[in-house]
């Protein structure tokens, strides 16, 4: 059997595995699904249509899968689905989808979400994510894989952060950051590319300086985003290792709809 405290209030429609630790005071709704090796801290929340992976550690007081703070919500069973080897520290709230979008927020593998975090309704978070203290993503915001985020950012509703991405303390984004850059500043402005954290992941010395190269024609050779992206597609071949990088580069260009940080 779960391992228990007498205190928590667990719903007996919840699903855990066996090996899940429930600590003093927490309380698991009846849609709630929680794998192997999971601990839910002291005073926790988990509830509504939540999916929980493989050894998550959820801090004491964090609210988990609780409604949408959406106004147009009318109690649709909408869902959370949060991945393995998450972290998620003290008062971080997590809030499920809406029928709106897709109807779930969903959270990837290897995440690590410090205190007073939120991440309102539908929000996509990919896998090995860094949140600081106090991050706040609005409804619909998508964050690909390695992003970092610093301290108290804000990011507005429906902006994308591409992979390998980075802002600084305190950033406010109302746009979108494309992969491998770092954004800083109220409004966001982009600043460099985040190259330490491509060293960190074994990017090779050459495929740092290709990244470099697409983050100068973006920001440093006063082109437009059509011809930056033109000459960032000359790029293909010229190291073979940096092709995909390229390639991720172009489809999130491609795809911004709420424009670029400048």
């Amino acid at each position: 059997m779960p391992q228990i405290h007498p205190t928590a209030l667990v719903d007996p429609r919840a699903e855990l595995d066996p090996t899940v630790e429930v600590g003093p005071y927490a309380v698991i709704g009846p849609q709630v699904r929680i794998g192997a090796g999971s601990k839910v801290g002291a005073h926790c929340v988990v509830d509504g249509h939540t999916t929980i992976g493989r050894d998550n550690r959820f801090f004491p007081f964090a609210s988990i899968g609780a409604a949408p703070q959406d106004k147009k919500y009318a109690g649709e069973p909408t869902r959370l689905e949060i991945g393995d080897g998450n972290t998620i520290r003290e008062y971080v709230t997590i809030n499920t989808g809406t029928v709106q979008d897709a109807g779930v927020t969903r959270l990837g593998d290897d995440n690590w979400i410090m205190a007073y975090v939120h991440i309102a309704h539908d929000c996509r978070l990919g896998s090995h994510l860094i949140l600081a203290n106090a991050v706040q993503l609005a409804g619909h915001v998508h964050l690909g894989d390695w992003v970092f985020l610093g301290g108290l950012t804000g990011v507005h509703q429906f902006v994308r952060v591409g992979d390998h991405a980075m802002t600084a303390f305190q950033t406010r984004l109302a746009q979108d950051v494309p992969p491998f850059v770092t954004a800083g500043g109220n409004p966001a402005e982009a600043q460099s590319i985040n190259a330490e954290g491509l060293r960190r992941r074994g990017f090779s010395a050459e495929r740092i300086t290709l990244v470099k190269q697409m983050y100068r024609l973006l920001y440093r050779k006063g082109l437009t985003l059509e011809a930056a992206r033109q000459q960032i597609d000359a790029l293909r071949g010229e190291l073979a290792e940096a092709d995909a990088d390229i390639a991720l580069m172009q489809d999130f260009l491609r795809t911004a709809t709420r424009g670029i940080v400048r």
